[in-house]
């Protein structure tokens, strides 16, 4: 039985202060520090139904592969975005480089701080994860973290930008690519939880969601800080934010199944933001392999393509 040893503690990030954001955007970098301390880091991982994955009788090697390939997308973001280069070949199993790899043009000192502590976290998961499965992993796969964002952005706003979204542009940009992710991740892992045979393992994952949603959480407070803020393509950051929300949504087929899960930064409705995607109880919903690669590969789980050009490695793909 595959069993995961015990998760280390990741390294604090800087806090540096400096409140000028992208596009001039005020950002309160205290408010901003003291949610970061709360925790930060992670995009996807694994998604899982229990039911679907023991039917298809899968394993605990099976799922943390799943979690694996998509640790390696974010690991490549982050790592690009804040050190201009992939991540390690000896941690990707020698995987393919990344399509679309550059540093990101921070200019607020506090989001690149935040933003080196996830990408040292990222790296950190893909490492644990490929030790711990040992002989069992799978190399990363060829992942796009260039164009796959244009086509991302061009499918939630129902439109071609122009010129063609990139998270590497500037503070705000990168955010609302961390937003693409990272949500997906505490769902992913939220839905995979109760899929594995081993405690160990689960309690693995459990403390990986926790970090994700951490993540999630000042991404979003980062975003709703700079909500009103217009950008080059006409329209303010929280109608891009709650975009992608609704984009997600209806690739993973909630639209077409009439729940409403996914959320943005903004109710319209109750003029509430929304720090938190949860249910009635407060909880966060779950996300199920198909539904997630319906997201990755924007599109079809069937039809490998968007941010996993060639698919996934590995049982779950």
């Amino acid at each position: 039985m595959l069993v995961l040893p015990a998760l280390e503690r990741s390294c604090c990030c800087r806090y540096l202060h400096r409140g000028v954001g992208a596009d001039g955007a005020n950002l309160n970098s205290q408010a901003v520090c003291i949610l970061a301390l709360l925790g930060l880091l992670a995009l996807s991982a694994p998604a899982a139904d229990a039911r679907q994955l023991k039917q298809a009788a899968i394993t605990d090697a099976d799922i943390l592969n799943f979690a694996l390939n998509l640790e390696c997308l974010e690991g490549h973001f982050y790592h690009c975005a804040v050190y201009g280069t992939p991540l390690p070949t000896s941690i990707t199993g020698n995987g393919p480089a990344p399509i679309g790899c550059q540093a990101a043009n921070f200019t607020n000192d506090d989001i690149y701080s935040l933003a080196m502590d996830v990408a040292n976290n990222e790296m950190a998961h893909v490492a644990y994860l490929r030790t711990a499965l040992g002989n069992a992993s799978v190399a990363c796969p060829l992942v796009n973290i260039g164009s796959a964002f244009a086509a991302a952005a061009n499918a939630a706003l129902n439109t071609t930008l122009s010129p063609p979204f990139t998270p590497y542009t500037n503070d705000l940009f990168f955010l609302h690519g961390a937003f693409i992710f990272e949500d997906v991740g505490v769902t992913a892992y939220k839905g995979a939880l109760t899929s594995f045979t081993s405690s160990s393992n689960m309690l693995a994952a459990a403390g990986i969601m926790a970090v994700e949603a951490y993540h999630a959480g000042y991404i979003r407070t980062a975003l709703i800080q700079n909500g009103d803020v217009v950008t080059p393509y006409g329209v303010n950051v929280t109608t891009i934010v709650n975009a992608i929300a609704t984009a997600r949504e209806t690739l993973d087929g909630s639209v077409a199944a009439g729940t409403t899960d996914d959320e943005g930064i903004y109710n319209a409705t109750t003029g509430d933001f929304i720090l938190t995607p949860v249910d009635s109880n407060a909880v966060a919903f779950s996300r199920t392999p198909t539904q997630v690669l319906d997201i990755v590969y924007l599109g079809s789980s069937t039809t490998p393509g968007g941010f996993f050009p060639n698919g996934l490695n590995g049982n779950i793909k």
